[in-house]
């Protein structure tokens, strides 16, 4: 782990997914590596009922019947859809799935306007084709042919981001379960070993993009993520990846809760602005998203490790939020002055402490912008 950025999940809780693997009796599925109950509490963490000798902690914060019924959805043999806002979890839930039930989140295609039916079926290794011809060992083989070989889970990240092309090559993997190889004359079909299923996301915001059609809408089961409103679920996110990152970069520095809750109250403001606002002008660029908020904070813990005294303070949160959040010149700036002005100020009057010093720190971060 310490020569990777970021290790996937199978490798950071890979004690924790041997350990499952060794006391899980219940049944399952095809070739998974833990039942579904075992996955579930993987994803959602245990609880003294579970009756386990070790604590395991929760990675994924959100409805326990959005896990449940994922699940059950990779159990059978459709497809698992997430879709939701940016910022709600849907790849970090698609990511602890896959490692829980195959013990490989790494099988990913990136949906984009350029990918191509290549990424998804197969391609060949130019060079071994000219020496050699045209053979299994000549092919590269994408990540979803990959997933189907080993009967395990293939993901495919941002759906409606690519073209209705790739979008209808899904098809027919998910409905046949097999890719042919037309070039070969022989061994030229791949099918899809017991085991294998796709998890797919989607942003809502993307609708319209490359809408999906009725005949790939039908072989995914859907299951909407909800932006989280709880603050105290958004807490336990924010503070859960912001451990995380604290532990990646090996900075030992604390997070005072009352920064964390004036970083959530910011958020809920601005997003209750950004409701009220009549037009597009009115409304900040950005999403709000609980992953934008964990940018903000990240942001302003790393500026205070190391161009601070490694002490995370007010003025530094409020010079992160307006610098990530102002992307628009003037108008995400007008709308941040606004909010400065016509919510914290009065706030800092009546409460004093921490909220004097996010004022500050903000009006000092767009003076510099503007």
């Amino acid at each position: 782990m310490s020569d990777m950025l970021r290790a996937p999940a199978e490798v950071t809780y890979a004690d924790e997914l041997a350990y499952l693997e060794s006391v899980d009796t219940g049944p399952k599925p095809f070739s998974w590596r833990l039942s579904p109950r075992m996955v579930r509490l993987f994803v959602l963490g245990s609880e003294r009922a579970d009756g386990l000798d070790r604590e395991i902690p929760q990675k994924w914060f959100g409805d326990r019947s959005f896990v449940e019924r994922s699940i059950v959805t990779l159990a059978s043999d459709r497809g698992l859809l997430l879709i939701g806002d940016p910022g709600t979890g849907k790849s970090w839930l698609a990511e602890l799935l896959s490692a829980a039930i195959c013990g490989n989140s790494t099988l990913v295609v990136q949906g984009t306007a350029g990918t191509t039916e290549d990424h998804i079926k197969y391609s060949w290794n130019v060079s071994m084709v000219i020496a050699r011809g045209q053979s299994r060992e000549s092919m590269i083989p994408s990540p979803i042919m990959t997933a189907m070989e080993r009967g395990v889970i293939g993901r495919f990240e941002e759906l409606t981001r690519s073209t209705s092309d790739v979008q209808d090559a899904l098809i027919s993997i998910l409905s046949e379960k097999y890719v042919a190889i037309p070039e070969l004359d022989q061994d030229n079909i791949v099918f899809a070993q017991p085991g294998f299923s796709i998890i797919a996301t989607a942003n809502s915001r993307d609708r319209g993009v490359n809408d999906l059609s009725s005949a790939l809408k039908r072989r995914f089961n859907f299951v909407r993520i909800p932006v989280v409103t709880n603050k105290r679920s958004e807490a336990e996110i924010v503070r859960f990846r912001t451990e995380e990152l604290l532990r990646r970069h090996r900075i030992e520095l604390e997070v005072p809760p009352t920064l964390l809750d004036i970083l959530l109250q910011s958020f809920a403001d601005l997003r209750a602005a950004a409701s009220a606002a009549t037009s597009d002008d009115e409304k900040l660029e950005s999403a709000l998203s609980t992953a934008e908020q964990i940018g903000v904070l990240e942001d302003a813990v790393l500026h205070s490790q190391f161009f601070g005294d490694r002490t995370l303070r007010a003025g530094t949160l409020a010079g992160s939020l307006v610098g990530s959040l102002a992307r628009r010149s003037p108008e995400d700036l007008a709308i941040l002055n606004k909010y400065l002005h016509g919510v914290v100020e009065p706030r800092a009057k009546a409460d004093g402490g921490d909220w004097d010093g996010f004022l500050d720190g903000g009006r000092q971060a767009i003076a510099s912008l503007s």
